[in-house]
């Protein structure tokens, strides 16, 4: 979703029809020489492409099945996430946290921007002396952002899936399969239904990782606000962490200005007639690859192309009521710095706010790190499902 709507009426611009070509960055070996350093130099950049090969295969077989695996267990279940097993635990440890701090990015990846992200197995990415069962809960629950739907988790999925997590990707009414007509919801509580009935069907003593992606951030707090003894923890993903009578759309007009680029991708819809107040906003999909997707494989931009959805408008302009329900659930956040649709700026703005417990910064990702830096976030996701309780002073 991102940046929607400095106005509720921008002006009008000219499409493109073509949709941009995504940039590719290719490593050409170097001239071989007649010596055997030449020769040796040569097949060491062959098995490096195999292995990268192998790597992606990997990658694609895991999220496929998945995916597969979203896709026939929603069926079954009407529409709503359904449980994932999990048989394997994963021994994972990290440094207990020192003193809290208002604003403290760290960054997961060192790596220059690239348009992959290989997939490390589970015990490159941790320690192996706390085992999962220890934690206060491995049970996550991925909320996406609007337009989006479960779907867009797919890469988290498996890799959470690999390292021993249950996981529970929603979809939010009239997205991904549900089968609502998006122009038709008209409030937040509406459209975060299938969140909060599956919260309230958790037993007594249960408790979830929330993780909201975009305007899934004002969906995952208006849960906090309603079960804020069955959430552990809140992880914002380049989300909108909104402060108490605060709207999306308050929150996106704080920044100056509209960015061009959304200014060309947003379609209003108006449902009920043009004399009435719009329904749902469009997002141009030919533009989605710059706005949303600037850092990810073109594989996931014709993937979001074929499925994502309008996204509702009511629920945009609501104003959250939030209270200390929603201030005694734990807190993260996740930059997005080559973000396009909620610059950075925009995101630490809203981090100055309303203060975080920790934030935590995914270098190279785009507005969909899910796509563009999956085992990165997934390490991040790992981290901070294992930052311990703090001590009763």
């Amino acid at each position: 979703m991102g940046n929607l709507l400095s106005s509720c009426f921008p002006p009008k611009a000219d499409k493109k029809k073509n949709r941009p070509s995504l940039s590719k960055r290719f490593s050409n070996a170097p001239p071989l020489g007649t010596s055997g350093i030449g020769s040796s130099n040569r097949w060491s950049k062959i098995r490096s492409s195999r292995k990268d090969k192998q790597e992606e295969a990997l990658i694609q077989e895991q999220a496929l099945a998945a995916a597969a695996y979203i896709l026939q267990h929603q069926q079954q279940n009407g529409g709503s996430g359904g449980n994932l097993p999990f048989d394997r635990s994963a021994s994972l440890r990290y440094p207990a946290p020192g003193p809290k701090k208002q604003s403290l990015p760290r960054s997961s990846s060192s790596r220059a921007r690239s348009l992959t992200d290989p997939l490390l197995q589970p015990q490159q990415l941790v320690h192996q002396d706390l085992k999962i069962d220890d934690l206060e809960t491995n049970h996550f629950i991925l909320v996406h952002g609007g337009g989006f739907g479960a779907w867009c988790w797919y890469k988290t999925i498996a890799l959470l899936e690999e390292g021993g997590f249950k996981v529970d990707a929603i979809d939010l009414t009239g997205s991904g399969i549900h089968s609502f007509d998006t122009n038709s919801i008209t409030s937040l509580s509406q459209y975060v239904k299938p969140l909060t009935d599956f919260l309230e069907k958790l037993g007594d003593g249960q408790k979830v990782i929330l993780v909201g992606h975009d305007f899934g951030g004002a969906c995952i707090s208006y849960a906090m606000e309603e079960f804020p003894f069955k959430v552990a923890k809140a992880i914002f993903i380049s989300a909108a962490m909104l402060t108490s009578g605060q709207s999306t759309l308050d929150m996106f007009s704080q920044q100056p200005g509209l960015n061009d680029l959304m200014r060309a991708a947003q379609k209003l819809l108006y449902a009920n007639g043009n004399d009435c107040p719009p329904t749902a906003i469009d997002l141009d999909k030919a533009l989605l690859g710059d706005l949303l997707f600037n850092q990810s494989p073109a594989k996931d931009v014709a993937l979001a192309s074929v499925s994502m959805r309008s996204i509702p408008f009511a629920p945009i302009l609501e104003k959250l009521s939030l209270s200390n329900k929603y201030s005694s659930v734990r807190r993260f956040y996740i930059e997005t710095p080559e973000d396009n649709a909620i610059p950075l700026p925009l995101q630490q703005s809203m981090i100055n706010a309303n203060p975080p417990e920790r934030v935590f910064r995914l270098k190279g990702s785009d507005h969909a790190p899910f796509f563009s830096k999956p085992q990165a976030l997934h390490k991040l996701l790992v981290e901070i499902a294992k930052v311990p309780l703090e001590p009763v002073r």
